[in-house]
């Protein structure tokens, strides 16, 4: 699964980028068909907030989108490289440059420009060997990230409302089921390919097996599954509430990501922006934003979500139909319990056997430490040193590296940097 050296730029590479926009237009298709269906049924409440997670979920990334291009466009060495690249971005103004941007992504159409660079990059560099790969493997770095904002924003919110809505109405079409399986499909892809994109920022890279990725991967989807599965089960009994539940909670999980001091973007109200998508994503799971020990923030977020979690399970259990819900409730509940205990279990097993262990070296006194140390594929070719995406590396170096550790060991694959 792995290239090997984190600035080289395989097939694989190349493959991973253009499954991940036939998974994204996957996931967008059935979204509008779902949307249709509920259109043709007469249900237009239900096509309306499917239509509004589409949007709202298109609108964000269309946001960070931007304020990464208007920031990308202003870098010294920033040089279009591509076809598609050089019709929008190429010009000695760069405010007109700026002016192409912007009208592409307020026509929703900056992600999909993204990956369409991307490929052409890629193809570029993997097939006709005619460019450098650090403008691919930086492009696939924001692709990464603007993907898991996708999963939790559009993706995460579709599959808790169609587990809703089949609860409410005891029963399946086929639309909902298709949908379902779409939003575990986008979660499925977005978890493994955010976790090779921070793989790459590893100095001295170890492989990356198919074990440790199967691991990584099971033990995120066991630990959102219960979590969607107790927000849609309080829905079924108290719809209204669950908006003012959310509200409240992300409210005050924005003043969490706030108080850690997130340094992600390169503008205040670009932070906001990141930061209130953290809170959305805790919502639903963890993910660590700031560097240093993490085993204290991962109890704290993990004892207080279980504890709301087992209270919206409580409620619905004491409120629920018995006549309708007696002959699943107690398989549904052993489910959802061993389906967290499980994820705790695989997430302490991840980070005991699988968490990849580097060795970074230590520095006398005096010596010059590489610049590329802990941002290594941050450089993305030896001709454009200084185009680097420190937005992906700032979060990998959260992921595997400890404040707390001297220089000098392997400073990541233990408990304590437990992130996601």
């Amino acid at each position: 699964m792995d290239s090997g050296n984190s600035c080289d730029y395989s097939w694989v590479d190349l493959v991973f980028t253009v499954l991940g926009v036939c998974t994204f237009l996957f996931d967008l298709g059935a979204d509008l068909w779902v949307a249709a269906e509920f259109y043709l049924y007469g249900d237009y409440f239900w096509f309306g907030i499917v239509l509004s997670f589409v949007f709202v979920s298109s609108a964000l990334l269309q946001m960070f989108s931007w304020f990464w291009y208007k920031y990308d466009t202003k870098l010294e060495n920033f040089n279009p490289q591509t076809t598609t690249e050089t019709l929008l971005l190429a010009n000695n103004d760069n405010g007109g440059r700026c002016d192409r941007l912007k009208l592409v992504h307020v026509f929703q159409l900056g992600f999909l420009l993204r990956y369409v660079t991307a490929i052409e990059q890629g193809f570029h560099v993997w097939w006709k060997k005619r460019n450098e790969p650090g403008h691919a493997i930086y492009l696939t770095h924001d692709l990464s990230m603007l993907r898991l904002f996708e999963a939790f924003s559009e993706s995460t919110p579709q599959l808790t409302l169609m587990l809703y809505i089949i609860i409410h109405n005891n029963k399946a079409e086929t639309f909902q089921c298709v949908s379902i399986a779409a939003c575990f499909i986008s979660i499925a892809w977005m978890v493994l390919e955010y976790h090779r994109s921070l793989r790459a920022f590893l100095p001295e890279k170890n492989k990356l097996g198919y074990s440790s990725s199967v691991v990584y991967f099971l033990w995120n989807l066991l630990l959102i599954a219960p979590r969607v599965g107790a927000v849609a089960l309080f829905t079924s009994i108290f719809p209204p509430y669950i908006g003012l539940h959310f509200l409240l909670l992300w409210a005050a999980l924005l003043l969490w990501a706030w108080a850690q001091h997130t340094d992600f973007m390169e503008s205040g109200p670009g932070e906001w922006l990141y930061r209130t998508m953290v809170a959305l994503i805790w919502y639903f799971s963890w993910f660590n934003v700031a560097e240093g020990g993490t085993m204290g923030r991962s109890l704290i977020y993990h004892t207080f979500m279980a504890a709301d979690s087992g209270i919206l399970l409580g409620t619905w259990y004491w409120y629920r139909d018995p006549l309708v819900t007696d002959h699943y409730v107690l398989p549904l509940l052993l489910a959802l319990l061993a389906s967290y205990l499980l994820g705790l279990l695989l997430k302490v097993t991840y980070y005991k056997l699988f968490h990849p262990k580097i060795w970074q070296p230590v520095f006398r006194a005096g010596e010059d430490v590489p610049d590329n140390l802990v941002y290594r594929s941050l450089s993305p070719t030896d001709a454009l040193p200084s185009v680097i995406n420190k937005r992906m590396g700032a979060l990998a170096n959260s992921f595997y590296f400890s404040s707390s550790m001297p220089a000098g060991g392997k400073t990541n694959g233990n408990e304590r940097n437990a992130t996601l």
